[in-house]
């Protein structure tokens, strides 16, 4: 066993030497991306020279391409901005082009090392995806924006969902810092609609508060001047921001509101206060003051009383249906008063007291912008791996349910292993659900490029919404992570692994059809072990080189051509599955015994299992073999030990010992009892 603990050693140290070193090509990819070519910034305006290209220094990404008559457009690298990392682990980069009119003018892939176009997806596939984002509109609504999103590649899912999230949030940036959309909630100043004064009320654009002067007789109670109790107001207020043109325009008609909005500085909106009633809620002392004492903005802790450079009068109101007021003032507020986010707009009302001092009372409203009068911005496009878990419930639902049944078989392994028809039929009826369904059905074989993708992942910034795209295969994985933990490699290679399924089923009609099996001799046995962990061991490696090498060296898995495509692929491919199940014809799970490089995989971290439920005796190994000879891929040794890096938990050697019909040790206490 020495000799697959050093491989395991060597395995892991490469990792954690990538890890913590990080590939040569890794570091050299920062997301300082390059400048466009002039080709490529003809192709994807589609202009000719002469123009300029200009990258922005304001901490705005990208580059400005302007010619003579003004700007042109807007290119940036999804690398750079939106860090795109494909399904490789290694950056995605497409560069995007956005129109002064805020729709997307072209993409180019400039960048990417994907394993899924080994699947018979050319550059020039993908290519054709990324161009076809041209025209996308950035202003429009989710919905909207969803109907013309151009659908992901079949096979290549999860690299073509990362391209289209990294296209969407580029070009969003790039809108985004130009001011083309909104980045934000903000008042909305361009819809107009026309309202009278009792809609302009329903609709919350002024807040109010009343104060009768039976009221303020109360609370004045004890001043020298008393209030004379009445049904009266003393203080009808009403407060809102006039910014919004169907609030502002209607109430004061087009030349004050465009005079008042005029003349704003950034971040500054207009409030308009309007009141009737015995009070005055600007009174006079702010003609010697410079200061509206009586009346205070309250927002968190900001404080303000209105100064008189911030006020302008006006005389009436130009609503249909407004009532009878006294006062009407505009106040210009400053940008630290958020226009988003409730304000406080408060009157004092003081007299002087009979004993000294004074008296008074104040009237308070909250004000709030309705989300009628704001501008929200372009909701963000839905992420791929929502609306593939939205879309998959019967998919999920499937390889849940597997993935329960397996689950329950483990456990209750004690009480099927002494059942042998309900295991034999049981696990057949499994395996062709598992090569059938889930295989040639949902596509659900794993591969170990996904292990090598997992790796580079966390080197280049790990994204649990690149792996969450394939439902199926998020479910696999996070089930077989837990499996091998628990009960090791055999989870998945004995019951999940569809081509390992294809390869026992086969083998079990050719033993029915009289098909002699070979014996592979024990020492030749374990030295052919090698032949997959060194295949393991040099795609990791090889990966940290040349992720294209390694892809190139991963075809040793046969998973692609026998499951996912299904055997429509070039010839010297199909020949070579052909090939490795002819020999699984004569010698039970070939492949998986000494070529596949994923079940190497699995068996390194296997060696850290919690749970040994498989059972030996004694005289296993000593006084029989029986086992030994009936192990499906000879992952029981000469003594009876159970390799835990070659079983793939097919349960045979538990349902022998516990047949008295096929286990000499069983037979003979038997006739001993006899």
């Amino acid at each position: 066993m020495r000799p697959f603990r050093f491989l395991a050693f060597v395995a892991l140290s490469l990792c954690f030497t990538g890890l913590s070193a990080v590939s040569p090509q890794a570091a050299t990819e920062d997301k300082a991306a390059t400048a466009p070519s002039r080709a490529q910034v003809s192709a994807l305006l589609n202009i000719a020279d002469p123009f300029s290209i200009t990258r922005v220094e304001d901490g705005v990404p990208g580059w400005t391409i302007r010619d003579s008559e003004g700007v042109l457009g807007f290119i940036g690298s999804t690398w750079e901005i939106a860090e795109s990392v494909g399904y490789s682990g290694r950056p995605l980069d497409v560069l995007v082009a956005v129109s002064p009119e805020a729709k997307i003018a072209g993409a180019i892939l400039v960048q990417h090392n994907e394993p899924v176009l080994t699947l018979g997806i050319s550059d020039e596939d993908i290519s054709s995806y990324v161009s076809s984002f041209s025209q996308h509109d950035l202003r429009q609504s989710f919905e909207d924006s969803q109907k013309d999103l151009p659908d992901v590649i079949s096979r290549a899912t999860v690299s073509t969902g990362v391209i289209r999230d990294g296209i969407l949030r580029t070009a969003r940036t790039l809108a985004a810092g130009r001011g083309l959309i909104a980045n934000s909630a903000g008042i909305d100043r361009l819809s107009y609609d026309e309202m009278d004064w009792p809609g302009l009320i329903e609709a919350g654009a002024l807040a109010s508060a009343r104060v009768t002067m039976t009221e303020a007789s109360g609370a004045l109670a004890g001043a020298k001047v008393p209030v004379q109790p009445g049904e009266g107001d003393f203080l009808h207020l009403w407060a809102g921001l006039v910014d919004p043109p169907s609030v502002g325009q209607n109430l004061l008609g087009q030349q004050v509101f465009t005079g008042a909005v005029g003349s704003l500085g950034p971040g500054e909106t207009a409030l308009v206060v309007i009141s009737s009633g015995l009070y005055s809620h600007r009174g006079t002392a702010w003609r010697r003051s410079g200061v509206f004492d009586r009346l205070t903005i309250a927002q968190g802790e900001v404080r303000l009383n209105p100064e008189v450079e911030t006020y302008t009068m006006v005389k009436r109101l130009r609503i249909e249906g407004a009532p009878q007021v006294k006062e009407i003032s505009l106040f210009r507020l400053p940008k630290t008063i958020d226009p988003l986010e409730p304000m406080q707009i408060s009157v004092r009302a003081t007299r002087p007291a009979l004993e000294g001092g004074e008296v008074s009372l104040v009237l308070e409203t909250e004000y709030a912008l309705p989300v009628t009068f704001r501008n929200e911005p372009p909701a963000e496009p839905e992420p791929l791996w929502v609306s593939s878990w939205r879309d998959s419930h019967l998919e999920i639902a499937i390889v849940g349910t597997m993935l329960a049944v397996l689950g329950l078989v483990m456990l209750a392994q004690e009480w099927i292993v002494r059942r042998p028809r309900l295991w034999r039929y049981g696990r057949i009826g499994f395996l062709s659900f598992t090569l059938v369904v889930l295989g040639w059905g949902l596509n659900g074989q794993l591969s170990v490029v996904q292990v090598v993708a997992f790796l580079h992942s966390l080197l280049n910034g790990f994204r649990w919404e690149t792996f969450l795209i394939e439902p199926v295969i998020f479910l696999l994985w996070g089930f077989v992570a837990l499996g091998v933990l628990f009960w090791g490699r055999g989870i998945y290679c004995g019951w999940l692994c569809p081509f390992g399924a294809l390869q026992e089923l086969l083998n079990d009609l050719a033993v029915r059809l009289g098909i002699k099996q070979v014996a592979v001799p024990p020492a030749l046995h374990e030295r052919m072990w090698i032949l997959k962990y060194t295949a393991f061991v040099g795609i990791v490696a090889l990966s940290f080189y040349s992720m294209h090498d390694a892809l190139v060296l991963a075809e040793v898995e046969p998973f692609k051509t026998a499951i996912s495509m299904r055997m429509i692929r070039a010839w010297p491919f199909v020949l070579f599955v052909v090939a490795l199940l002819v020999a699984g014809l004569f010698i039970e799970r070939f492949y998986c015994r000494y070529f596949c490089p994923l079940g190497a995989g699995l068996a390194i971290p296997s060696k850290f299992k919690i749970f040994d439920w498989l059972h030996r005796r004694p005289q296993c190994g000593r006084e029989c073999r029986m086992c030994e000879t009936k192990c499906t891929v000879g992952a029981i040794d000469s003594v009876g030990r159970i390799n835990p890096n070659e079983c793939v938990l097919c349960l045979r050697c538990q349902v022998i010992m516990n047949d008295d019909t096929q286990c000499p040790i069983l037979k003979r206490r038997a006739r001993s009892k006899a």
